[in-house]
C-alpha cells in the first residue's frame, strides 16, 4: 500500500487505537466518579460481550474514548497489568505510558439521545440497542447461548459470563421485534443510519420467523423498506433460508466463521462444529449468501490471534476474493470465556494483519461504502486504517482538541 501518501497524525491515532485495545488501559476503577457517565458520556451496556479483562459490576466505566483529530473510536478495555495508564489530574484526564504522556487531554464518546428513552411497554431503549459509534445501532436480542449447557461453547466466548455478571445491572433480557422497532426508529431520527441484529444460539428458536418479524416492525416504524439492516446468524444446513432474510429487507448478512483452520475450528468452536456442519458447511453457507445479497453483501469475522497468522491471512483472502467481507478482530481473552488469562499477540502481530486485511480490500476492489455497510465494529482497527488509505473524512472532531504525542513505537512509516 505504498503507493498512498498518509496523514501520519491520523495513523499514529490509529496505531494507539491498536495498542490499547491490545494491552489494555490501567486506572483506578474510581476515576470515573466525577465524569457525567450515563448523561453526558455514553457509558458501558454490556448486552453481549464484555471486553474488559477484570469484572467490575459495581463500577461502570466509559465505553470508549476519542482521538483528537481523526475522531476514532478506542475501547476502554480495563487491565490492570497494562502498562498504559489512565489518569485524571487538575480536571483533565491523560495517558500515560512508561512515565510518557501519550494522549492530553483525553476526550469520551458521548452519550446518543435516544438512550434517555424507553419504549411504549417501558424498556430502557440504551438495553435494546447500542450505539456502536459512526452512526450505526447494534441489537443484540439475546444475551445467552445454549452451547454453555452442551459444552460446546466457542472457547473464546464469554456472552454467557457476561449475562450472568451484567445481566441484573444493565437490564439485560430478550428483545421482542417492537422494542427494537421502536428503538431504531427513534435513533434513526436522530441521525443513526446502520443497524445490526445478532444474539447468542437459542435452543428451538425459530430465529427465521423471528428475524422477518423484526425487519416487519422496523419498516414500519421507520417508514424504510430499505432499513441498511445486518441480519447476524449462523450459518444452517438449509441455505434456502437465506433469501427469506434478503426478503425481509435486509440489506446485508453476517455469518462469522471467526476461525479459518479446520482443526483448530473444531477445537475453538466445537458447537458450530457439531449443530451447524462444521467448518466446511460454514464456508459453503457464506458463498451462498454470496449469491444471495451479492458480492460484499455479506460479512464474516474472524477471531484474530487465535490459530497462526498465516491461516488469518488465508482466510481473509480467500473470503475476500469470493465477495464476502472478511473483518479480522482483536482477540480478548475476555473475562469469563474458557480462554480467560491468556494472552493475545503483541500489538505490532495485530498491526501486521490489519495492514494486510486492507490492502487484500483494496486489491479486490472492496469499497468504503459496501465495508461499512457490511461491518458492526467501529472498535476494529481494520475500520479506520481502511478509512484512512480510502481518503473518507472524519466525522467526529472533539473540541477542545485533545494532544496526541505518540512515542516512536507507535509511528508507523507509510512508504
Amino acid at each position: 500500500m505504498a503507493e498512498t501518501k498518509l496523514d501520519q497524525e491520523l495513523l499514529a491515532e490509529i496505531r494507539l487505537k491498536n495498542e490499547l485495545q491490545v494491552d489494555g488501559l490501567n486506572f483506578d476503577p474510581e476515576i470515573f466518579k466525577d465524569l457525567e457517565l450515563g448523561t453526558k458520556y455514553k457509558e458501558q451496556v454490556n448486552v453481549l460481550f464484555s471486553s474488559d479483562r477484570h469484572a467490575h459490576v459495581a463500577y461502570n466505566f466509559p465505553v470508549c474514548l476519542i482521538t483528537p483529530k481523526g475522531g476514532y473510536q478506542v475501547r476502554v478495555v480495563w487491565d490492570k497489568s497494562s502498562d498504559y495508564t489512565l489518569k485524571y489530574e487538575d480536571g483533565r484526564y491523560f495517558i500515560e505510558h512508561k512515565n510518557q504522556i501519550v494522549l492530553d487531554n483525553v476526550q469520551f464518546a458521548k452519550r446518543a439521545n435516544y438512550y434517555n428513552l424507553k419504549t411504549s411497554d417501558g424498556t430502557d431503549m440504551r438495553t435494546v440497542a447500542v450505539d456502536y459509534g459512526y452512526g450505526h445501532m447494534f441489537v443484540s436480542y439475546s444475551n445467552e447461548c445454549f452451547l454453555k449447557d452442551k459444552g460446546l461453547d466457542c472457547l473464546f466466548c464469554n456472552i454467557n459470563a457476561t449475562k450472568a455478571l451484567y445481566g441484573e445491572r444493565d437490564k439485560v433480557s430478550w428483545k421482542t421485534p417492537q422494542q427494537i422497532a421502536e428503538t431504531i426508529a427513534a435513533g434513526y431520527k436522530e441521525g443513526f443510519n446502520k443497524m445490526t441484529v445478532s444474539g447468542g444460539f437459542i435452543p428451538e428458536r425459530r430465529e427465521v420467523e423471528y428475524y422477518i418479524d423484526v425487519a416487519e416492525a422496523i419498516q414500519e416504524a421507520t417508514g424504510l423498506d430499505d432499513f441498511n439492516g445486518t441480519a447476524c446468524v449462523g450459518a444452517t444446513k438449509d441455505f434456502s433460508v437465506f433469501e427469506n432474510y434478503k426478503e425481509a429487507g435486509f440489506r446485508t448478512i453476517a455469518s462469522n466463521i471467526e476461525i479459518w483452520n479446520p482443526k483448530i475450528f473444531d477445537v475453538i468452536c466445537p458447537g458450530k462444529t457439531e449443530y451447524c456442519g462444521g467448518r466446511d458447511n460454514w464456508l459453503k453457507a457464506l458463498e451462498y449468501e454470496v449469491d444471495v445479497f451479492g458480492k460484499f453483501n455479506v460479512r464474516s469475522t474472524m477471531v484474530s490471534g487465535i490459530e497462526p497468522k498465516q491461516y488469518t491471512i488465508e482466510g481473509l483472502e480467500y473470503l475476500v476474493e469470493h465477495g464476502v467481507v472478511a473483518l479480522p478482530s482483536q482477540w480478548n481473552p475476555n473475562c469469563g470465556s474458557a480462554l480467560e488469562g491468556h494472552r493475545t499477540p503483541n500489538a505490532e502481530w495485530h498491526w501486521d494483519v490489519f495492514e494486510k486485511a486492507v490492502a487484500i480490500y483494496r486489491k479486490n476492489g472492496l469499497t468504503w461504502q459496501q465495508f461499512a455497510d457490511a461491518t458492526a465494529g467501529s472498535d476494529s482497527v481494520a475500520h479506520d486504517l481502511f478509512r484512512l488509505y480510502e481518503g473518507i473524512p472524519t466525522s467526529e472532531v472533539i473540541t477542545p482538541s485533545p494532544v496526541i504525542t505518540s512515542p516512536k513505537t507507535l509511528i508507523a512509516d507509510a512508504s
